[in-house]
């Protein structure tokens, strides 16, 4: 960052981006102090103000090592400049915090550093075995924050008064704590504890302290409840089959993947290999979850992870985590504290009553979560990590929007309805919430509603306009139509599939005025112009508007949201749609129709009754699964049919070809699946394995979609090709479609810091509305300039 030269000897700066709670003010006090200079630096309502006089070289030289030196959990997004005319100290001091408006960043939790690690296990040090060490560069930060500037009276720390030391420690500037908001120490902090949630009576080992008591109950079998950053887990032995089998049954998740913890890389290894950019991210201050293939020397319990080839491993999170896992040498599962389907609990009263029947016993303490944060997921797909849950560690730090949106309006993205955010446009940035969850659950749209309140709050937000999904019934679009007719605001509707180009264009910084380009969203569904789903969509798009080029060939989904539960129901429509068969006949050629009332779903699509049309690549997922018998009957949990079926794909010797899909000639493209399932009834009854004829249907997909991007882009002279939609979180299938539009010379634009997902729905919704709000300042100005001649008019929207 150059800055230029400046005769006063008095300057006033201020630096933007994530700056508070971050160890930012000790370390400008300190390399002010080296350098000679007098003034003060604080915390305000706009990030940190420094005020300096000295030397023009001593000035320029703080400016430069500042933007140079950050502390490990600071982002700079920019420094002001401006002359300074005030009184200032003889020496360099941090002065106390100003309120004013709000334009600063609230920090991300932070995982446990090294050196806070490194005296826990210290047996000579103060916070030995302390469970809520923290200094500037780790621990909790959106959990407890209430309010703005973060300061300890804005944080759930704000009870704990400090003791005489670490009032020394905070008030040291040369400390790794000074100013640490949440310094805490045995003497003043919090203090974890060991209880029953019913009548059962902790047996306690009289030597022992909270969380050596813990461990000893887990390792003996037991279920334990553990309040962790923004939420409670449940933890157990993960090599216990029967521990593991318990844990399902009674929280009623009977099939999805639990997450895993372990003390080091070590014990990962043992059960997953583990490369650099793994490594990277499993040790990095977020510390997310980060899926990995089964592939390790070892094995776990199959309940841990039913039918699929990865296991989510994340490593310690704070120190209480820390201290319980050195007690293991092996992997504990870590799953959400919570009933199947339920949002984590975050309330201690909460957790008692959701979890007694679950968890006899917790592990817990008296500092209180302030918000609900759950733990982030990344896959390394295409050499890249890829979030597929944007929570603890990344939240609520904020993403920069392109070239041509810097003057953008403050405005409210919505978000849809499955693994929804919302996303706030504020001074050129957008703000994406943490992963909310699904709408659908009561206690999952209260807390959506209270986080959208915390961040108004904590960003000063006051929108323009709010931005929504088009599709009627979505929960976030009805309270947004709701919000904005109350509050007088512009509402904004944008299509399901739109908003997801948009959200990768604006991830990959394309500029508000750039040209079109190919976006290919393959998802489960959306709200399509024409009343029916869609889900397999290639929209030439920009920030404006779209035109729909190429899709999947609808089929039928009787049943509505039934056939996105039960696999069956997919696979008999597609067949039907094929070959308009006997449904006799399919009943003997099919195991999945065994007893399945295939004359009534027969009645259902002849008449149009509770069986819309979709392009849906989900469902065309979930009947392939079908097909060969995979989880035909019924999905425990969205996407179970597809991890499978991609898990199986995986295990199959290197295929080099894949089944052929039919493409139409007419001007909007249909993928037609129909040759596909005479390909593999005759693949099983020649015994083909079902791992090559899940690998074939992976690798023909992705030929498929190569093929209609190249027909296209030659068409319609497109260079650039942006990938979305949950589907791609399929490695097999996103690497594979990757490999050959490369392969044509096209430009690829991809998800990595925001979810494929509906987890990045918000950002897309965000950037075309901001754009439509751009764009009509510059009609207004006569200054617009889009590229309106890429889109016929009878078919953009």
């Amino acid at each position: 960052m150059a800055f230029a030269a400046e005769q006063s000897q008095a300057l006033e700066f201020r630096v933007r981006g994530r700056v508070q709670g971050v160890g930012f003010r000790p370390t400008v006090w300190r390399i002010a102090r080296q350098l000679g200079l007098a003034g003060e630096v604080l915390n305000d309502g706009e990030g940190v103000l420094v005020r300096v006089c000295g030397d023009q070289a001593g000035i320029e030289a703080l400016l430069r090592r500042i933007a140079c030196e950050p502390p490990p959990l600071a982002r700079i997004d920019c420094i002001e400049r401006r002359g300074y005319a005030g009184r200032l100290p003889q020496d360099f001091r941090i002065a106390d915090s100003l309120g004013g408006p709000t334009r600063t960043q609230v920090a991300p939790d932070a995982a446990i550093c090294g050196a806070c690690a490194a005296e826990l296990r210290n047996p000579r040090d103060r916070r030995n075995r302390y469970p809520f060490a923290n200094c500037t560069h780790c621990g909790p930060r959106l959990s407890i924050v209430t309010g703005i500037p973060y300061d300890r009276a804005t944080t759930t720390m704000a009870p704990f008064a400090l003791c005489a030391a670490c009032e020394a420690e905070y008030r040291n500037p040369a400390d790794r704590r000074f100013h640490a908001e949440a310094i805490a120490c045995p003497e003043c902090g919090p203090t974890a504890s060991l209880i029953a949630f019913g009548q059962t009576e902790v047996p306690l080992d009289g030597e022992a302290d909270a969380v050596e008591n813990a461990a000893r109950l887990i390792a003996r079998g037991d279920i334990i409840a553990i309040k962790g950053l923004g939420g409670y887990h449940l933890a157990c032995d993960a090599t216990s089959a029967e521990a593991v089998a318990r844990l399902r049954r009674l929280k009623r998740r009977d099939a999805k993947p639990f997450a895993l913890m372990a003390r080091d890389l070590s014990v990962i290894r043992r059960y997953c290999p583990v490369g650099a950019i793994e490594e990277r991210e499993l040790t990095g201050v977020e510390a997310p979850i980060v899926l990995l293939r089964a592939t390790g020397p070892q094995r776990l319990p199959e309940p841990i992870a039913p039918g699929v080839d990865t296991l989510g491993f994340m490593l310690p999170t704070t120190p209480l985590h820390l201290l319980l896992m050195d007690r293991f040498d092996h992997p504990l599962v870590m799953t959400s504290g919570n009933i199947s389907d339920e949002p984590a609990v975050t309330d201690d009263a909460e957790a008692r009553r959701q979890l007694a029947d679950i968890a006899p016993f917790a592990l817990t303490h008296d500092r209180a979560i302030a918000n609900r944060v759950d733990d982030s997921v990344v896959r390394i797909m295409d050499g890249r990590p890829r979030m597929l849950r944007r929570a603890r560690g990344y939240a609520p730090a904020p993403l920069s929007l392109p070239r041509g949106f810097d003057h953008a309006p403050d405005l409210l993205a919505m978000g849809g309805e499955l693994k929804t955010t919302f996303c706030m446009v504020k001074d050129g940035e957008a703000i994406l919430s943490q992963h909310q969850g699904d709408l659908e659950n009561a206690a999952t749209f209260d807390d959506y509603r209270r986080n959208l309140r915390l961040y108004e709050k904590l960003f000063d937000h006051a929108p323009s306009a709010i931005v929504i999904d088009r599709h009627p019934e979505y929960l976030s679009s009805k309270l947004g139509r709701t919000e904005a007719e109350t509050r007088g605001l512009s509402l904004i509707e944008v299509q399901h599939h739109h908003a997801h180009v948009a959200a990768c264009l604006a991830e990959n910084g394309r500029p508000l005025d750039a040209p079109p380009a190919l976006g290919i969203v393959l998802d489960g569904l959306g709200f399509g112009d024409d009343g029916t789903i869609w889900g397999g969509e290639f929209l030439l798009a920009d920030y404006f508007r779209y035109e729909r080029l190429a899709r999947l060939k609808p089929v039928a989904m009787p049943g509505g949201a039934q056939a996105a539960r039960e696999p069956w129901r997919n696979l008999y429509a597609h067949l039907r749609a094929a070959v308009e068969p006997d449904s006799e006949c399919l009943a003997a050629e099919w195991m999945a129709f065994d007893r399945k009332p295939l004359a009534m779903i027969d009645r259902m699509i002849s008449q149009g009754v509770n069986s819309p049309l979709a392009s849906s690549c989900g469902r065309l997922f979930d009947a392939v699964a079908a097909a060969l018998g995979v989880c035909a009957d019924r999905q425990a949990y969205e996407g179970e049919a597809a991890a499978r079926l991609e898990a199986l794909a995986f295990a199959a010797p290197k295929e080099q070809r894949g089944y052929e899909f039919e493409l139409s000639q007419s001007q909007l493209i249909d993928i037609d699946p129909a040759p596909l399932w005479r390909a593999i009834f005759d693949d099983l009854r020649r015994g083909v394995t079902v791992p090559v004829v899940a690998c074939r249907f992976h690798l023909g997909l992705a030929e498929s979609i190569a093929a209609v991007a190249v027909r296209l882009s030659a068409a319609r002279n497109i260079e650039t090709v942006a990938l979305s939609g949950g589907c791609f979180q399929n490695r097999l299938l996103f690497e594979s479609v990757c490999e050959r539009l490369r392969g044509l010379g096209l430009e690829v634009l991809t998800h990595a810091d925001t979810p494929a997902n509906d987890g990045g729905l918000s950002l897309g919704q965000a950037a075309i509305g901001a754009a439509r709000l751009v764009g009509a300042d510059m009609t207004r100005e006569g200054e617009r300039r889009t590229c309106v001649s890429a889109f016929p008019a009878a078919l953009s929207a």
